[in-house]
This record gives structure tokens, sequence and C-alpha cells, in this order.
């Protein structure tokens, strides 16, 4: 990197600091915020959020104690099995000319359904930046966070973690895992049924055919921009890969596990050689409960591995958007990231820049305790990007055609 370039890169960033600084200090902003504070008291916040994993579940019901004591927000979850289904909940609200009150006040949301929202400008915002805690991200360093599955946020959600594909194994019965696509398709070759991954439309399975499309195209900038007529050229080396692994999956491809969870259950029980998560601090958590065997280990393929940023968004016709701002911006507090990070508690990175911290915050962070079995910052290595959203869609379509069951 030349000295001109690194020299650009530090002017912006100390820009980035300085106006994140003049932000958290504006009078102006500081008495808006006390105002959306005051007007929070006393609502009733419905966060309509994945409830699939006990882990996840257990955090929002902390950070409902949390909201309660300091803020008087009572959050309530609305656990969902499909993001899509608060998706459709606001789009039915509108039609119905439902434009204020609704039912949804915020939505853990990302991807393709953040598109569709956009889109169809079902979004409260642009709030993002008036949350005193965004000043702790920098965007300049990490740019995903103003981007979701290449759909520009421009405020409308407010990040809270980033995920990342892991693979697990248990190195007393695997020392050397397969790292790369091609290579889990040899191991499958050699080892008939003992690798499976979970079935779309779950996230985890959809993310594991994303990572094989990745590796396996020719060009993957092509996956950066909206699929056209392009679309079954580019994924032709995606469709002869899974034909190919098919026959030496678990049950030959007549069932697959319902989800990641399920697949590491499996791992566990010595069903499969393999699993993954897009949890970096899973195998910890999995082997405090039991459900891996103290020698399991988390490691990514050798061309990096699928990770993302995801959010929290406000509807437009929320009934109660101070108290649902209240909640996103406890979510990116120090205090909650921390914890988030804490595979005891959850296992994901933070979306907080380490050097906008205070000395006292940044020890947090440095006193969460991480065992060999969850992988350091360095140790994840490079993160692919997601696709656009309208790969995924085709992609789920086509698979669910051709093998789902």
């Amino acid at each position: 990197m030349s000295l001109k370039t690194l020299t650009i890169k530090a002017v912006m960033i100390v820009v980035a600091i300085v106006v994140f600084a003049t932000i958290s200090i504006s009078p102006t902003v500081a008495d808006e915020w006390s105002d959306i504070v005051n007007k929070a008291k006393n609502q009733e916040v419905y966060w309509y959020a994945w409830g699939g994993a006990e882990p996840y579940n257990d955090y929002i019901t902390w950070v409902g104690e949390r909201v309660q004591h300091d803020y008087n927000v009572e959050l309530i979850h609305i656990k969902l099995g499909d993001t899509a289904e608060a998706v459709r909940k606001v789009l039915a609200e509108r039609t119905v000319g439902r434009l204020n009150n609704g039912s949804v006040d915020l939505i853990w949301i990302n991807g393709e359904n953040f598109k569709t929202m956009k889109e169809e400008d079902l979004l409260f915002g642009p709030f993002a930046h008036k949350l005193p805690n965004f000043q702790f991200v920098d965007v300049i360093q990490n740019p995903g966070i103003t981007s979701d599955f290449t759909t520009p946020t421009e405020g409308l959600e407010s990040p809270w973690g980033m995920a990342k594909l892991i693979f697990i194994h248990d190195r007393a019965s695997l020392t050397s895992p397969p790292r790369s696509i091609l290579s889990i398709l040899e191991y499958a070759r050699s080892n008939p049924g003992r690798i499976s991954y979970p079935a779309p439309p779950d996230f985890s399975g959809t993310t594991f055919i994303k990572q094989a499309l990745f590796e396996l195209t020719a060009d993957p900038r092509e996956l950066q921009k909206p699929a056209r007529d392009n679309f079954d050229r580019v994924t032709a080396p995606l469709w002869k890969y899974l034909d190919d692994l098919v026959p030496f999956l678990w049950q030959q491809g007549r069932e697959y596990p319902k989800s990641s969870e399920k697949l590491t259950e499996m791992l566990g029980k010595g069903v499969v050689d393999l699993s993954f998560s897009f949890r970096i601090g899973v195998v910890s958590n999995a082997i405090e409960e039991g459900v891996l065997p103290i020698s399991a280990r988390s490691y990514v393929l050798e061309k990096g591995t699928i990770g993302n940023t995801h959010f929290v968004a406000i509807p437009f016709n929320s009934a109660h958007k101070e108290g649902a701002m209240v909640v996103a911006n406890f979510l990116m507090s120090p205090e909650a990231q921390a914890r988030k990070q804490n595979s005891a508690y959850w296992g994901e990175q933070t979306v907080l820049a380490m050097h906008l911290l205070s000395a006292e915050d940044r020890k947090r962070f440095n006193d969460i305790p991480r065992d060999a079995a969850t992988l350091s910052s360095e140790e994840l290595g490079n993160t692919l990007p997601e696709p656009h959203p309208s790969w995924i869609t085709q992609i789920e379509e086509v698979w669910l055609r051709r093998y789902g069951q």
C-alpha cells in the first residue's frame, strides 16, 4: 500500500472520528435523544425476531430486562420461524390502511427481507445515525455496515451483530477436515453418509449453498449484481456440484436436517462428521451444554467464508417508534455488545470499533473469556461478501424443485 493511500485512509478515519465525536456532544442531538427517551417511557415494544435458538432467546430476554430497568420500556419478543412473516404482516397492515399503530415495532432483519421492505417503503427512518451508540461504529473500517446483502442501508436499519460461516469437526475422529467446497465433495465420496446440510430455505443451509456458489463460479463479482439472464450460466457449476454430492449425503439426500443446530447435534452423536454455523461461539456453547465433545473445534475454509452484518429495523407504522429506537440503541451499547460477543451468552463479533471506545469499555471485550474451540478474529480469516438477494431467491426456488421432498 502506498504512502499516499495510507495518508488518505488515515485522514478519512480522523474525519469519521471527528464526525462521531461531534454527534455525541452536539446539544441539538442530545436534546433530541433526551426527548425520544422520555417519549419511550411506558411503551411496549413488540420485537419480531427469529426464535429458533435458546441462546438468542435468552439474550433477548436479558435485553428486555435491561431496557425495562434503565428506560421503563417493556420489550415483548414475538418469536418467528421466518423473518418474512413480519414483513408480510407489515405489508398486510398497509394494504388495509393501518398506517399508524402497527403491531410490529422492531424487526431483526437483513438481506432479502430488508431489500423488500426498503423497496416497498415499509421502513421508518433514517434513524440509525440518531442513536447515540452509533458513534462507536466505524463505517470506514467496516463498510459492510453501510450495505445489507449489497442493498445500501441508508440509516433505515441499525447494526447489532456480525455473523460469519464457520465449520465444525471433532478432531478426535477427524484430524484434518476438508477446507474447501470441492474437498468436502471428495470427503463425502470417500465417506458416504457422513456429510449433510440443512435444507433451504433454512438460512444456514442456504448459506452453505452460497458458499459453494462463490467457490465454484468463474467470476464471483457477478454475484454482487442482480441476477438476470446470466443465472443459469453462473449457477451451472453449483447444480453440477450438488448433483454429484447428493448420492453421498446422509440418507442419500432423501432427508435433510432442519437447522444447523440439528446438524450440530448429529455431529455430537457421531452421525455426521461436519457441521457449520453462523455463530462463531457455537462450539464452545455446545461443549458446555454437552451437545459436542470437548475435542470439537471450529475452523474456516481456505478461501474464506461468507459473513454479513445483521440489523434491526423499525416499520413505517410502528406504534412505538421511540421505544424501538431506545432498544436499538441499547443493542449497540458496549455492555450489550460485549455480552453478545461472549460465547457463554451468544458468541458473535461486535459491530463496534475498539479504537472508538473508552478504556473501560475496551476492557469489557478484552475480558471476554475465549477457549480453544472458538476462533480468534485473526483465525476467522477472509470474509466473503453476501451475493445480491436476487440470487438467493432463485437459488432456493431451483433447489426446492431439484432436491426438495
